[in-house]
């Protein structure tokens, strides 16, 4: 894109003081002539970029002329790096516009920034499994949310009813490889599947976006409400301290740590919509947990438990 070649360009001249046409085309990494034509756009655009002619001439901003993306201390350009050097591992775009980036900061930040950006790898296959990839239909509401234009799609709800919709979408969420979608709607905000949409179009309807609107927090109130829902039924079980991450990883955020118990062993509550969503996991431990507080879930137990007996008892 042509916008992340002239901040880069802005980035390198605050941080060298001037370059040439010929610097800046093999620094990122496109044409003399495309260099040439940034440049110029930059100063049409009102910026005090000026050429300098002669021995030693080239490029340069005018009377301390400063952008604050280059105003970043050593801390923030790591703790940025460490944020985007992850996409840059999966996205080509992304990777490419990183370099351009990192050479464009000062060279006292550079090799941290490097490294940062370097320090982890996404890696979305499971094992044993190939790489599912990202939904289609995410790039074309990437884009909406970024042109801030409405979408049109046939959307399936839970009961399995069609209807089109028309929304502003506002963000979207990947949570353990599905994708939903924030978006305003006549009736407030609302979080879709992406995988339950048919053929969604941008349209050339403006959306708007709340200025105030701020996606993790809108989407840890989704988190809080599926929740609530979710957990109707606890129950007080007993494991071993070395367990208790086992169960947590099981039962997410309806893991609860009480505290440790008299036998040594660790208290926590577990919850559920219902007893039998709980006893179902816990059967599998089998004498490795025990359950302290409720009779329901100790019913499913049983019940499950004289099921196995019957079934492959000898």
């Amino acid at each position: 894109m042509r916008a992340d070649r002239l901040v880069a360009a802005l980035l390198l001249m605050q941080s060298r003081g001037r370059v040439t046409a010929a610097e800046l085309a093999d620094e990122l990494e496109i044409s003399v002539a495309t260099a040439r034509r940034d440049l110029e756009a930059l100063s049409a655009a009102g910026i005090p970029v000026y050429p300098q002619p002669g021995r030693g001439g080239g490029w340069e901003l005018l009377g301390g002329a400063r952008t604050d993306l280059s105003g970043l201390t050593a801390t923030e350009a790591q703790a940025l790096f460490l944020l985007v050097g992850p996409a840059a591992s999966v996205a080509p775009e992304a990777k490419a516009a990183l370099r351009k980036l990192v050479r464009a900061l000062p060279g006292t930040f550079r090799a941290d920034a490097e490294a940062a950006a370097s320090a982890v790898v996404i890696d979305s296959s499971r094992w044993g499994e190939p790489d599912r990839g990202r939904n289609s239909l995410v790039d074309t509401l990437q884009t909406a949310v970024v042109r801030r234009l409405k979408v049109r799609f046939t959307y399936t709800n839970r009961a399995r009813q069609q209807a089109e919709r028309l929304v502003a979408p506002l963000g979207l969420v990947d949570k353990d490889d599905i994708w939903y979608l924030i978006a305003g709607t006549e009736n407030g905000q609302r979080t879709f599947r992406v995988d339950r949409m048919v053929d969604p179009q941008v349209t050339d309807l403006p959306a708007e976006r709340p200025d105030d609107f701020d996606l993790s927090a809108a989407w840890s109130q989704v988190v809080d409400e599926v929740e609530q829902r979710r957990g109707l039924v606890s129950a007080i079980v007993l494991a071993q301290e070395r367990h208790v991450r086992i169960l947590q990883g099981q039962f997410g955020r309806h893991c609860e740590v009480l505290g440790d118990a008299d036998d040594g062993r660790v208290r926590v509550r577990l919850a559920a919509p219902a007893p039998i969503m709980i006893a179902q996991v816990l059967a599998g431990w089998g004498a490795l947990v025990d359950v302290e507080e409720s009779d329901p879930v100790r019913a499913e137990l049983a019940r499950l438990g004289s099921e196995l007996v019957a079934r492959y008892g000898t």
